[in-house]
C-alpha cells in the first residue's frame, strides 16, 4: 500500500516542511544554545534529540492514522530558553522537558483538548492559520529588497511551473533557487569542498528538578506548545478535511518528547506552518494519500538528525532570502484554503476576519501569542455577534 501511494508532490511537501523548519525555529533553538554557554557537541546533540523525536514520531502517527502527521518541536517553548539560560542550568531545564511531556501526556490521555477544538467555531480556526499563514507569504515578497535577482526569479518560475507542471512545480522553484544561490551570478561562491560528512552523536544529560525550573520552564513550556502548536495544528488538520483526534496525536508525541529529553531534546510538538505544506492539495489531490507527506517529513527529520553539522553548515551558506521566498510560495495554497473557509460563512465572517487581524499582528501578552489571543477574541466575537435565532 505504502509504495503505491508515493508520489513525488507528497515527497517534496515533506521535504519543503523539513527545509522550512530548520531554516526558520532552529535559529531560535541556536539563539538558546548561545544563551546557555553549550559547546558544538552539545548543540549538535540537541538538534540531534529534536529530529530523531519529529522523525520517529511523525512517521508512526502518520503511518497509523494515515493522515498526513507532523511534528516539530516546540518553537514558541524554545523562544523561553533564551530569557532563562544561563540562570537555569542544563541538567534543570532537562528536567523541565520531562515534566512537561508528562503533563502533555496527561492531557492528551484524558481527552479534554479534543473537548475544547469541538468549542472552536470553524471560521475562527481558519481566520486563525490565516493570520499565521499570511505572515510568510508576504515575507517572500519583502526578500526582493535584499536579494531582488533571486527573488524575482523564483517568484516567476513560481508563476510558469505552477502553470505548466503543477504536480512538481515546488520542486522545480526548489532547485531554480538553490542554483541561484549557490552558483548565480548575484550570489556568494560557496566552498562545498569544507562541507562536513559525520554522524552526530548524541550526548546524554542527568536530569535534574527544580520547584524554580518547573514554574519558569515546564509550565510555560506547556502553555505555549497547546495554544502556540496543538491548537493552530489541529485546525490545520481539520480545515484539510481531517477528522483525526488529537487524543493519539498528543500521547505520540509527548511519549517521543521524554524519550529524546535527557539528549538535549525540548518538547515534541505537532507543527502548525509546516503542517500546511503536507496538509494541501500540492501535496497530492487525492487527501488519502497525503500521509506520504507525513512519513517522508519524518525520514527527512531523521536523515537530517543524523548529520547535524551537515545540516547547520548548509544553512549557513544560504541566504535567508532563500528560504523565505520559498516558504511563502510554498504556503499559498494553505493561505488561499484557509482565507477561503474564514470568509466563507456570511453570518460569522466578521469574527473569522477578526481573528485574522489579531493573528496577523503578531501580538504577545501575558507570555501568550497571537494565535492564542486571536482564537480568544474571535471565539468571543463568534458569540456576541451570533444572530439572535441562534441566541
Amino acid at each position: 500500500m505504502l509504495q503505491r501511494d508515493l508520489s513525488v508532490s507528497a515527497i517534496t511537501a515533506g521535504f519543503l516542511a523539513v527545509l522550512i523548519s530548520y531554516a526558520g525555529p532552529l535559529l531560535i533553538y541556536f539563539q538558546a544554545a548561545q544563551s546557555a554557554h553549550a559547546s558544538p557537541e552539545m548543540l549538535a546533540s540537541w538538534v540531534w534529540a529534536i529530529s530523531i523525536g519529529a522523525g520517529v514520531s511523525g512517521i508512526a502517527l502518520s503511518w497509523w492514522l494515515k493522515a498526513p502527521i507532523v511534528t516539530a518541536w516546540s518553537a514558541p517553548g524554545t523562544a523561553l530558553l533564551i530569557t532563562l539560560f544561563p540562570h537555569l542550568s542544563l541538567n534543570e531545564a532537562i528536567g523541565a522537558y520531562i515534566t512537561a511531556g508528562a503533563i502533555v501526556l496527561a492531557i492528551g490521555l484524558s481527552g479534554s483538548f479534543d473537548a475544547l477544538m469541538r468549542h472552536i467555531p470553524k471560521g475562527v480556526a481558519a481566520g486563525m492559520m490565516a493570520g499565521i499563514l499570511f505572515q510568510f507569504g508576504a515575507k517572500a515578497f519583502k526578500a526582493v529588497e535584499t536579494l531582488p535577482v533571486l527573488t524575482l526569479c523564483m517568484i516567476a518560475a513560481f508563476l510558469v511551473f505552477k502553470r505548466w507542471r503543477p504536480r512538481y512545480h515546488m520542486l522545480m522553484v526548489l532547485a531554480l533557487g538553490i542554483a541561484l544561490a549557490a552558483f548565480g551570478p548575484f550570489s556568494t561562491p560557496i566552498p562545498w569542498s569544507q562541507m562536513p560528512l559525520s554522524l552526530t552523536v548524541p550526548v546524554f544529560i542527568q536530569p535534574a528538578w527544580s520547584w524554580a525550573s518547573t514554574l519558569s520552564l515546564a509550565i510555560p513550556l506547556v502553555v505555549v506548545s497547546l495554544s502556540g502548536q496543538y491548537l493552530p495544528g489541529m485546525a490545520i488538520l481539520r480545515a484539510a478535511g481531517y477528522d483525526t483526534a488529537a487524543k493519539p496525536i498528543m500521547v505520540g508525541t509527548s511519549l517521543a518528547s521524554l524519550v529524546v529529553a535527557c539528549f538535549g531534546g525540548i518538547t515534541i510538538v505537532l507543527a502548525a506552518i509546516t503542517a500546511a505544506l503536507c496538509t494541501g492539495r500540492d501535496a497530492h489531490e487525492d487527501p488519502g494519500k497525503r500521509y506520504i507527506a507525513g512519513i517522508a517529513n519524518g525520514v527527512f527529520y531523521i536523515v537530517g538528525g543524523s548529520m547535524v553539522g551537515t545540516i547547520l553548515w548548509l544553512f549557513a551558506a544560504l541566504p535567508p532570502a532563500f528560504i523565505a521566498v520559498l516558504a511563502g510560495l510554498a504556503l499559498l495554497g494553505a493561505i488561499t484554503a484557509n482565507v477561503t473557509n474564514a470568509v466563507m460563512d456570511a453570518a460569522h465572517r466578521e469574527a473569522a476576519i477578526l481573528t485574522f487581524l489579531v493573528t496577523s499582528s503578531g501580538m504577545a501578552f501575558l507570555g501568550l501569542g497571537s494565535a492564542f489571543w486571536g482564537v480568544v477574541i474571535g471565539s468571543l466575537a463568534h458569540w456576541i455577534w451570533r444572530p439572535r435565532a441562534q441566541a
